[in-house]
């Protein structure tokens, strides 16, 4: 099965200009989790994260209103492509430690999400879906 099959299409994003305070609320407000960073183009420049905005915002003391998405997302976003087996995002996602992988089509545009939750829901082997739930959830090496 493709990951074009268990993934969800309509993804919030943000461009990278925008305000961290913007962001945040996008995310509360929306019931979010990892939030895409694109450029006008559609393509991924990062991604953000609520770790994000607390290590390397807030902890640093930067101004929500005045700080830009840009400065404080991970610009390393894991990616997986739509036409991918969900096996493949599975080990993607246990190799990376992601619960949720951003989506793109061969152009490198966004195409959707796929989440953990995603792939358990399909018919896929069920010993994958434990391993990968298992290894996303080990602790990382070190940080």
């Amino acid at each position: 099965m493709r990951v074009s099959e268990a993934m969800t299409a309509h993804v919030v994003t943000v461009p990278p200009d925008t305000s961290l305070m913007e962001a945040a609320r996008l995310m509360r407000d929306s019931d979010l989790g990892p939030l895409p960073v694109c450029g006008d183009d559609g393509r991924i420049m990062g991604v953000l994260t609520d770790r994000d905005i607390t290590v390397r915002a807030t902890a640093e003391g930067k101004d929500p209103r005045a700080t830009r998405v840009e400065t404080v997302m991970t610009p390393e976003a894991v990616c997986c492509l739509d036409t991918d087996d969900v096996r493949r995002a599975a080990e993607l996602m246990q190799s990376a430690q992601l619960r949720r992988l951003l989506v793109v089509k061969p152009d490198g545009r966004l195409a959707g999400i796929v989440s953990l939750g995603d792939i358990a829901l399909q018919p896929v082997d069920d010993a994958l879906v434990g391993q990968t739930l298992e290894r996303v959830s080990e602790p990382p090496a070190s940080r």
